[in-house]
């Protein structure tokens, strides 16, 4: 799957099997640690390090429980310049007690130590199972094992993925001045994935010189659009997280909000953010299809933004997906119990090009046609509810038997 704004074809180049080291000066590695219980052999435990300091950024789980390698990375990135990152799949490290953030700590101590750098310049995630705790052995055997390397940003993807049936990686680059920038990122997620993140952890790097302040303000933004627009089962995790680290190589000048260079900055970090993103919501647990909602009309965009993801979280919208039923009176139900303003007699609701309501009322339309619109890889659905101005885009994924069996067995 290869997906780009046509807008920005003149201005972005996809980079040819890009992932997170393809942005100068970024080397990654993995090894199989052991710490992965349903993989034999699959990498497990990753490094990814900066040739010199970072600026970095990040945004984190809304769950009011926070796992111990969120808060300690939080806490990093206030305090300093992030220069590595530390990152396992297989164990949360989340649900543990105190002994969770001792863990964490020491995760961060041995990958600095076995890269020369200060613990403190160290970031630290974990994805997995939850309430167990970490078994540290494995990782200090581990760490000691990774070879990085700048073509190790494809063996970090696939490390950190855990029920992912494919590893998530994307690379564009631009150019700013004389300088050409660079924009790669990994992103893991399958299951319990819903806005506001989820259980889901995306890296991100540039070679770009970004001021603190605008590479905040473009990460949530870029966030906000992709991976807080995404859902799969309505579960949100302690474990979340979406960091950027931009380490300045490209030797471009330095690039401030409301400019010219952060507009072109935030398009490429939007697109790497939207791939990844839906990427994510593809490979839903169980998923056979990608699943795209489009909300216009709205009072506002934060409702057009609720009622999106209210119909593409419903279980019964999932469902009728999955089995190619036409049964659009879901749709108008999840946008009823979203909370939205909306008014019966104004709306209208298609299924890709089938429109099976207008102003309110149903139409006779193709049955055929529309279960073969259901039928589609990737599946849309738009609603006009024609009070307001508010459009978003949310995106999910058909809900199957799988998503039950995978989830039955999670630890088993």
């Amino acid at each position: 799957m290869c997906y780009i704004n046509l807008r920005l074809i003149m201005e972005l180049r996809i980079v040819d099997n890009g992932t997170i080291t393809s942005p100068r000066g970024f080397e990654a590695g993995a090894v199989h640690a052991g710490l992965k219980t349903r993989e034999t052999g699959q990498p497990d435990l990753g490094i990814l390090r900066s040739e010199v300091p970072c600026t970095g950024s990040g945004v984190f789980t809304t769950n009011r429980i926070k796992a111990a390698p969120v808060v300690l990375s939080q806490r990093r990135l206030s305090q300093g310049r992030p220069q590595a990152l530390v990152v396992n799949a297989g164990y949360a490290n989340a649900f543990v007690g105190e002994r969770g953030m001792g863990d964490a700590e020491a995760m961060a101590a041995l990958a600095a130590h076995n890269l020369n750098l200060a613990p403190e310049s160290v970031l630290v995630a974990s994805t997995g199972v939850t309430g167990v705790p970490l078994p540290l052995d494995k990782v200090r055997s581990g760490l000691g094992k990774i070879k990085l390397s700048r073509e190790g940003g494809h063996e970090l993807a696939r490390a950190i993925t855990t029920t992912d049936t494919f590893a998530k990686e994307m690379a564009v680059s631009w150019w700013s001045g004389q300088s050409q920038l660079t924009l790669g990122g990994i992103a893991k997620g399958a299951g319990m994935i819903h806005p506001n993140l989820a259980t889901m952890l995306c890296f991100l790097t540039t070679d770009a010189l970004v001021d603190a302040e605008c590479l905040r303000q473009a990460l949530r933004q870029a966030v906000d659009v992709s991976f807080n627009m995404i859902t799969v089962d309505g579960d949100t995790s302690p474990n979340d997280m979406v960091l950027i680290l931009a380490n300045g190589l490209a030797g471009n000048d330095i690039i401030v909000s409301n400019t010219p260079a952060a507009q072109a900055f935030q398009s490429a970090l939007t697109e790497v953010c939207l791939y990844l993103a839906k990427s994510i919501a593809r490979d839903g647990e169980g998923a056979t299809r990608l699943l795209e909602v489009r909300v216009e009309g709205a009072f506002t965009l934060t409702q057009a933004r609720t009622a999106a993801r209210a119909i593409a979280r419903s279980p019964l919208v999932k469902a009728a997906v999955h089995g190619c039923d036409p049964n659009w009176g879901r749709i108008i139900n999840a946008v009823g119990y979203s909370g939205v303003e909306v008014v019966e007699s104004k709306v209208d609701v298609w299924l890709g090009e089938v429109q099976v309501m207008a102003t309110g009322t149903p139409r006779n339309f193709d049955g055929e046609a529309a279960r073969a619109v259901l039928g589609r890889d990737e599946v849309s659905i738009r609603v006009n509810l024609n009070l307001g101005q508010g459009e978003a885009t949310a995106w999910g994924c058909d809900l199957s038997e799988e998503y039950v069996v995978i989830n039955s067995a999670y630890t088993t």
